[in-house]
């Protein structure tokens, strides 16, 4: 469910007391983690982290005005929800992650990069703590581009006065015969 939330502040307003609590102890887990380059704010109807313009300009591919998403948190209709936007790239990272998790001894209910609980005691915060201390946000962009790869559109050559050149398509040959 998306909140029509502004501010962080404004999203714990909004949850029920049990919710808050664990959101709130998960916030800290990240907060305590993650490499001070990301941002945290409201995204997508949720809290989150992202890689701010000021350090990767291009934004994120499917929508350039917005700063890329690395990681967030939300209070679903039937679970809570941690978003590991790293986990899903890395299968590495990925890996590691199932096999500590499950070291922990708790239950992984996890799509692709969605972690879904019900409580917090259903979280395994080291776990989550050491995944978002193991990306920083360098090597989350190289991640993102490699990642990216193709499917970024190739940027517009620009003429020698600075504006796009755009690419003239191929003189069609007649068909007819002379």
């Amino acid at each position: 469910m998306q909140s029509k939330a502004k501010t962080v502040k404004e999203y714990f307003s909004e949850l029920p007391e049990d919710r808050r609590k664990a959101l709130q102890a998960l916030r800290e887990v990240i907060l305590k983690n993650i490499d001070s380059t990301y941002k945290e704010g409201m995204g997508y109807g949720m809290p989150g982290w992202s890689v701010p313009h000021s350090v990767y300009p291009p934004g994120y591919h499917c929508d350039p005005s917005v700063p890329l998403p690395y990681a967030g948190y939300a209070s679903q209709k039937n679970h809570m929800s941690l978003y590991l936007m790293s986990v899903y790239m890395n299968p590495e990272l990925e890996k590691w992650f199932r096999e500590a998790w499950k070291k922990s001894g708790k239950k992984l209910d996890m799509g692709k990069s969605c972690i879904r609980f019900k409580k917090l005691d259903d979280v395994a915060l080291d776990v989550v703590g050491e995944a978002i201390k193991r990306m920083p946000a360098t090597d989350y962009v190289a991640l993102y581009e490699r990642t990216l790869g193709s499917r970024r559109k190739p940027a517009k050559k620009k003429s020698a006065a600075g504006k796009s050149a755009a690419k003239k398509p191929a003189a069609k040959k007649s068909a007819r015969k002379k």
